[in-house]
């Protein structure tokens, strides 16, 4: 059992109303002292209410009240199209903003329509907080958006097309899907377009993130170069320097795979461009080195000089795409923030 709060989120049962100053207005909703409206259900079963209760709990029932004439000292109103239980549930929450969890759990789209027709934005709101909490299910999803719809729910409208397109397989198979199939091929057809969309940006991403990944891994093969020209590594280095040996560990990630990528190249006896894919792929990387170069007069490594004086002969097409190239892989360093690794050895080119 649970009264209204201003924070929806809280544990169940906190509110900022007395239980005593809630049990008066609960009390006061099941004897009816004084009661001077009946409220008559579909099954012409009535409920006795304040007429002041009710039009101070919503405008449109106010309205209603002021139309109707009294007989015998009562005036008497119809809530229609839902079930006694449901006009007992919501006439409940007028008076002592109380409910019972089952009985709200049952009715809980009735009690959504109620609150929404007659203009009771506190029952909306539990209902809608209700439902995204846990009480949407494969089987009334389907009824709860096109009703959410109507009531002008949009975050919980929202909920209801997340909840279909990470499931679409099994929500499409429910009977609620297929009423509405019928009923309403649009709104198939919108689901069917954010399923798409959905699938669309998913693809998006990972092509982002595969790309991402692509330039992170050239930035590590310009670190892993500088690294063996300048330092020398394991097995390959300047003559000038003393190599550590296969069995030493290095740090830099992409430094074996770019050892036999420089030994190859040293040895291939084809080695122009275009001539070997694997030389090719060295004459690209000293090419991308020299891009993002910033003392090549003493730098170590080889054609560093060779490729900065060729770019002043390079037309801007191609100039344009190698600072694109260069961008890219220097913000995808920098994406993975500040502790990610050493600091940068390159500067971006002007």
């Amino acid at each position: 059992m649970y009264t209204r709060s201003k924070h929806p989120s809280r544990p169940p049962g906190c509110s900022f109303v007395l239980k005593e100053t809630k049990d008066i207005w609960d009390k006061l909703f099941k004897e009816g002292p004084g009661a001077d409206v009946y409220i008559i259900t579909d099954d012409q079963s009535h409920l006795k209410a304040h007429s002041s209760v009710l039009s101070a709990a919503s405008p449109v029932l106010h309205n209603i009240i002021q139309q109707s004439k009294a007989k015998d000292g009562m005036k008497h109103i119809k809530i229609p199209g839902v079930p006694y239980e449901a006009n007992y549930a919501f006439v409940r929450f007028l008076y002592s903003s109380y409910y019972e969890e089952q009985k709200m759990k049952k009715n809980v789209l009735h009690l959504l329509v109620l609150s929404h027709c007659y203009s009771v934005p506190s029952l909306k709101r539990v209902c809608i907080h209700l439902l995204e909490q846990g009480w949407l299910t494969q089987e009334n999803v389907i009824d709860v958006l096109q009703l959410a719809r109507s009531c002008d729910a949009s975050r919980l409208s929202f909920f209801c097309v997340r909840m279909v397109v990470k499931d679409f397989r099994t929500i499409s198979s429910t009977e609620g899907w297929k009423v509405m199939k019928h009923a309403n091929p649009a709104l198939e057809q919108e689901l069917v377009e954010s399923l798409v969309e959905a699938d669309s940006r998913k693809q998006e991403k990972l092509r982002k993130m595969e790309e991402k990944k692509v330039y992170l891994e050239l930035y590590e093969a310009m670190e892993a170069l500088l690294h063996i020209c300048q330092e020398g590594c394991r097995t390959i280095g300047p003559c000038d320097k003393v190599l550590k040996g296969s069995r030493v560990t290095c740090n830099y990630p992409a430094c074996k795979g770019l050892e036999a990528l420089v030994r190859h190249f040293s040895n291939c006896k084809t080695r122009v461009p275009g001539g070997c894919v694997h030389c090719k792929r060295m004459w690209q990387l000293l090419e991308l080195h020299s891009q993002m170069c910033s003392e090549p007069d003493s730098c170590k490594v080889p054609l560093c000089r060779h490729f900065k004086e060729k770019m002043q002969q390079q037309s801007k097409k191609d100039e344009a795409k190698w600072r694109l190239l260069v961008s890219k892989v220097v913000n995808a360093k920098n994406a993975l923030g500040p502790f990610s690794a050493r600091p940068s050895k390159f500067i971006m080119i002007n």
